[in-house]
């Protein structure tokens, strides 16, 4: 049983980004047994087992699902997102640039995958103990907060995760009444998938790896079932829907 941020399993989905390595090294470190996945497989020091998942491949998934329920995670993360396509196709500074096959793109490995992990796994959590279901979004996916428009496409992938998010926390609060379910901005992290981006920023602004895991697993260990279905930013603060 998860009692503050002590977990004694976790699957951590995208666990070869800079922030999903970072999340699985501090875990370990913890003495939580880890459950690494990526699309190669690879395992990050310390952690216990590998698996390989593809977000676009939903069979992938429910085969993590079922090779896990013997003993089944009380934490699990979901540290993937894209911003900037393979193909270098970047977030949109006007209407114009919105496109359709790129829309399509984001919202499958921003929403849809996340959805389906979500799908697969949160049926394996304990019915009265505590456990955690996590998934990065982003401050710019609310809809309130929302003053400068364009980033058209990624703003809309994530916000529409956090509708999800908010509708998963629900129909599982109706079974599992300690379970939690929460959207996590990681600040701007030191990873790829910011690093177009760094050179306009603050200084301060930018955060390391192994900082931004400290933080978010801060707020997970602090977050309760009343908060199930909300979205926080890395100082533990609710972002506005």
């Amino acid at each position: 049983m998860a009692v503050g941020n002590t977990f004694d399993r976790a699957a951590i989905f995208g666990a070869t980004g800079g922030i999903g390595r970072a999340l699985a090294i501090a875990l370990a470190d913890s003495g939580t047994e880890v459950w690494a996945g990526s699309r190669s497989g690879d395992v990050p020091e310390g952690c216990t087992r590998s698996f390989r998942f593809d977000l676009m491949d939903e069979a992938s998934i429910a085969q993590v699902a079922e090779a896990m329920a013997d003993t089944p995670p009380d934490l699990v993360v979901v540290a993937t997102g894209v911003l900037t396509l393979a193909d270098g196709t970047g977030p949109e500074r006007t209407l114009k640039q919105v496109d359709g096959t790129s829309m399509n793109q984001l919202f499958l490995l921003n929403t849809v995958g996340p959805a389906l992990v979500a799908k697969h796994m949160l049926p394996l959590f304990p019915r009265k103990d505590r456990s955690v279901f996590a998934a990065l979004s982003a401050r710019v996916g609310s809809i309130d907060d929302n003053g400068l428009g364009g980033w058209h496409s990624y703003r809309a992938s994530k916000a529409a995760l956090n509708m999800l998010l908010k509708n998963f926390a629900i129909e599982l609060a109706r079974t599992h009444k300690e379970a939690v379910v929460l959207g996590l901005h990681p600040g701007t992290v030191d990873t790829r998938l910011s690093e177009p981006f760094q050179s306009n920023l603050p200084d301060g602004q930018l955060t390391h790896p192994v900082d931004a895991a400290a933080n978010l697993l801060a707020v997970i260990g602090e977050a309760t079932s009343e908060d199930s279905g909300k979205v926080f930013d890395w100082k533990g603060e609710p972002i506005p829907a």
